[in-house]
């Protein structure tokens, strides 16, 4: 008999037999992370059972990354982790290296399916005909939220766009992903609504370039983020990695609604001009100074993190210095920092002028120790605020005396509870006191707890 025919079910009567149990795998950005979300819940809604990476599968899809080589050895040491712990499962792989790297993946042993990026939104629909697996909606288990929470996780991820117009020098992201393709207003909002139905407390609005949406369509991402606040009850609102350009005046009004996070990732990758323009970025240090004003003066508490490459193609001692002196001006509250390696199909990777491992290192960690610095001074200067956290954890039962979560402008903050336990997706307000042993994060001390706390 082949897979996926004979089906039998749990105490809760869940399809969970030979082809019926599919694990996800996803690494890379935020964007492949909402795109497997979709699939766990397009898979449930077609009778399967979505498991984590502890239990035995019957179907594995790896949403890879190739954003780097070293985003790509990744990728292809999962495939080969999940073969192995996984031998008789199905295996579908899918995201920027089966794009980017067709044949280098149909070559690894036990792939079964190869989904490129353009056929993403219909890789369940692609899996259930190829691979022979009927739907079997009668056993489907409709819960969202319920998959997230057994990860431990609160927050869901929406894409609402794909792909990017641009063309950075050292991005192979718009090769991988095409041009940009916005999801209809309509459809967000109908999944955002969904997700709020199922308990889901805060969402995160993902895109390969965020501030385009709708650049297909006539529509703009401040007037979609209006109708998000305007029609759905979700109570906190997040945005994902955003370039620092396309941002009006009716971007910042958005904020004055609680709901939409005070937090803003905006990529810098240098704070050189000449660097930004070897990468053919479009904003400049004078322009992304102007925004950092423009946002801090619109919006209390705002948190602006960023990206910076380290030892880009062409750096001089006089760039890198600019880099550091353009960074500690900004003060940012956290900084993803990451060594510049060749990445094969840019125009960075062919340009003169390497710079060598030896200094990429040593640049590194100062910008690393600045960024410690950084973050630790944007954490005190919270101490004393009154906040409201959404704790993490699973909240199917489990109680703690300390939960994890984060305040709205995305500072992590440990929720002491002094004997009285809190559920994993609960919204706390706390008092933060201070910061804790590693001054990695806040300490806060829950206020006003409701008088209705679940025994």
């Amino acid at each position: 008999m082949r897979r996926g025919l004979k089906i039998e079910t749990d105490q809760d009567g869940l399809a969970l037999s030979l082809g019926r149990r599919v694990h996800l795998t996803t690494l890379g950005c935020r964007l492949n992370e909402a795109e497997s979300e979709e699939w766990a819940e397009r898979f449930r809604d077609a009778g399967f059972r979505v498991v984590d990476a502890s239990a035995p599968a019957d179907l594995v899809v790896v949403n890879t990354c190739a954003v780097t080589q070293e985003a790509v050895r990744k990728s292809r040491g999962v495939l080969r982790r999940s073969q192995r712990a996984n031998p008789e499962a199905r295996l579908i792989v899918s995201g920027c290296l089966a794009t980017l790297g067709d044949s280098a993946v149909s070559a690894e042993s036990g792939v079964d399916l190869i989904v490129a990026n353009r056929d993403k939104d219909r890789l369940v629909e692609i899996a259930l005909e190829t691979l022979n697996l009927p739907a079997m909606p009668e056993t489907a288990a409709n819960d969202a939220a319920g998959a997230l929470f057994a990860r431990g996780r609160q927050r869901a991820f929406i894409k609402i766009q794909d792909g990017c117009r641009y063309s950075c020098t050292f991005c192979i992201t718009t090769v991988a992903r095409g041009a940009e393709r916005s999801r209809s207003q309509a459809e967000i909002i109908a999944a955002i609504e969904r997700l709020v139905a199922q308990g889901i407390r805060e969402v995160v609005l993902t895109g390969v370039h965020l501030g385009g949406y709708g650049s297909d369509s006539g529509d703009t991402l401040s007037d979609l983020i209006a109708r998000i606040l305007g029609e759905t009850g979700i109570p906190r609102l997040r945005l994902g990695s955003l370039e620092p350009w396309d941002l009006g005046d009716a971007f910042w009004r958005n904020f004055e609604d609680p709901r939409l996070m005070p937090h803003l990732h905006l990529p810098l990758q240098s704070g050189s001009d000449p660097v930004l323009r070897r990468m053919a970025r479009r904003c400049k240090t004078a322009e992304f100074a102007g925004l950092v004003e423009q946002g801090r003066a619109h919006v209390p508490d705002l948190n602006i993190t960023t990206d910076i490459i380290v030892g880009f193609p062409g750096e001089s001692d006089e760039d890198w210095n600019d880099t550091l002196a353009f960074a500690e001006s900004v003060r940012f509250g956290y900084i993803h920092a990451f060594a510049y390696s060749p990445r094969a199909g840019t125009r960075a990777a062919e340009m003169p002028s390497q710079v060598d491992r030896q200094t990429k290192h040593r640049r590194l960690n100062a910008l690393k120790d600045l960024a410690t610095h950084m973050r630790t001074a944007v954490l005190r200067e919270q101490i004393g605020k009154a906040v409201e956290i959404l704790c993490e954890g699973n909240p199917d039962g489990e109680r703690r005396e300390t939960r994890f979560g984060y305040t709205p402008n995305y500072l992590p903050v440990q929720v002491a509870a002094h004997g009285t336990a809190i559920d994993g997706n609960e919204l706390v307000r706390v008092v933060l006191s201070g910061l804790d042993e590693g001054k990695l994060a806040l300490v806060g001390q829950p206020k006003d707890r409701r008088a209705d706390s679940r025994d």
